[in-house]
């Protein structure tokens, strides 16, 4: 009987420890959500390319750059000294700018927006400008087209920009105080 019970006891140690089955999930998520937000968004970029290209057609005087970055700029005023260098990673730039729709029909004004300070790429602020202000010397002004995804994308700025909406913003850096080391 001992040997009966002391067989039954290991033949149920070892049942047990088998691994338990994984358990499945309920339903299988694909990436249709994924998939359709993509193509809302290439859509969107296509729309957005299209009304900044009607408006750049319509100014051919206007010496158009695409950036590297998605969004087009020209020089309104150009500086050509190449001692004057462009900011870099913790430079201070002190600026004005001015905030347009598409239209042409004032957000912000340059007024209303006052002189800024930024310490480039430590301080938030939104992709497209914190790209263009890279392209600027001091005392350059240029215009910059940006698609809402350079701007401020879905969220808007909470305030006069809704959601999804291009700009046209104008750009005038004053100074650029040079990092330095600690």
């Amino acid at each position: 009987m001992n040997k009966l019970f002391l067989l039954f006891f290991i033949l149920l140690a070892v049942l047990s420890c088998k691994q338990p089955e994984a358990r499945r999930p309920i339903s299988v998520k694909s990436g249709s959500f994924i998939n359709a937000s993509v193509e809302r968004n290439k859509k969107l970029y296509a729309k957005e390319k299209a009304q900044i290209e009607k408006i750049m057609s319509q100014h051919k005087d206007r010496n158009y750059i695409a950036s590297e970055s998605g969004f087009w700029y020209y020089y309104n005023t150009k500086v050509e000294i190449d001692s004057l260098e462009t900011p870099k990673f913790g430079d201070i730039v002190n600026y004005n700018y001015n905030v347009k729709a598409l239209n042409g029909s004032v957000i912000y004004s340059k007024e209303n927006m006052k002189t800024q300070t930024y310490v480039m790429d430590r301080e938030e602020l939104f992709t497209g400008l914190r790209e263009g202000l890279k392209l600027l010397k001091t005392g350059e002004t240029a215009t910059f087209l940006f698609p809402s995804q350079k701007a401020y994308g879905y969220y808007g700025d909470e305030n006069k920009i809704g959601s999804n909406i291009p700009l046209i913003c104008e750009v005038t850096v004053n100074s650029i105080t040079q990092n330095q080391p600690e």
